[in-house]
């Protein structure tokens, strides 16, 4: 598994594991948490979960699947805008903290730009650094313009970044690239099939003896400095995501990728999910 610098001189693999929906059925739960733990197994240590997800059910999820393997993993969340006050961080983390059975977070994230004035919200991400109940601070959703106004000490910034998202790479990439500040790519295999049922993608799929799916994770790491954290709620997807690491894609591929899903030529609003 390829890897990459992440934060305070740590490296992690360049594909982790996303939540979102995860933790949401109750029919679900054992082949979510056999899928997280299966993904920590394989080298996939990276998770990303947030208090949004599930109303807490992802983190309580998560939860379940790290207990007894809390130091082999990186664990990030996020805190809702509107709690996201000097106090209201701290109380936000604190509930995160219970429901995932641990006493730190590596990362914690504002998961998007809310009322409450950034330094105020990194006030609160302070107080709880000092206390040793977070690692690192960081921000999600932050376009290169608000990122750029950012208080020091940001660790990272996680948006969406797929083929079929690609704004981010005319500034907000490129900026985050020269400063060394790690991007998580979140949804980077898109939002349904329809990204993913695209023929070029099967194409060179059939070429490389793997999936779409796998070309369009593949696509998304070969950036340097990017994490991408996309979501398995199955062993198998689990090991698809872990083969996609393996793939290489060659300029060809690359020229073909680009004609039918273009790269961007100005600068694009920000895409959220």
């Amino acid at each position: 598994m390829r890897e990459t610098d992440f934060f305070d001189g740590a490296r992690v693999p360049v594909i982790g594991q996303g939540t979102w929906h995860l933790g949401e059925n109750a029919a679900k739960r054992t082949n979510e948490v056999a899928a997280l733990r299966a993904g920590i197994d394989a080298g996939l240590t990276v998770i990303d979960t947030a208090e949004m997800y599930g109303a807490g059910a992802s983190e309580e999820l998560v939860g379940e699947a790290i207990r007894g393997h809390r130091d082999e993993v990186v664990l990030v969340s996020k805190v809702y805008p509107h709690n996201a006050s000097r106090s209201g961080v701290v109380a936000a983390c604190e509930r995160s903290l219970r429901r995932l059975g641990t006493d730190r977070l590596d990362i914690y994230l504002l998961h998007w730009s809310g009322s409450f004035p950034l330094s105020e919200t990194v006030e609160g991400f302070e107080t709880l650094r000092a206390a040793g109940k977070i690692r690192r601070w960081g921000l999600s959703n932050f376009d290169q313009e608000d990122l750029g106004r950012a208080p020091d000490g940001c660790a990272t910034n996680q948006v969406l970044y797929n083929l079929g998202s690609r704004g981010i790479e005319f500034d907000l990439l490129p900026w985050q690239q020269r400063l060394g500040m790690p991007l998580m790519a979140y949804s980077p295999l898109g939002q349904g099939p329809a990204l993913l049922e695209h023929p070029l993608l099967t194409e060179i799929g059939q070429r490389h003896g793997v999936t779409g799916a796998q070309i369009a994770l593949a696509w998304v790491i070969r950036q340097p400095g990017v994490i991408a954290i996309p979501k398995a709620s199955s062993v198998e997807h689990v090991h698809q995501n872990v083969g996609a690491a393996a793939v290489v894609l060659d300029a060809e591929d690359c020229l073909s990728l680009d004609n039918a899903f273009p790269a961007p030529h100005g600068k694009q609003p920000l895409d959220i999910l």
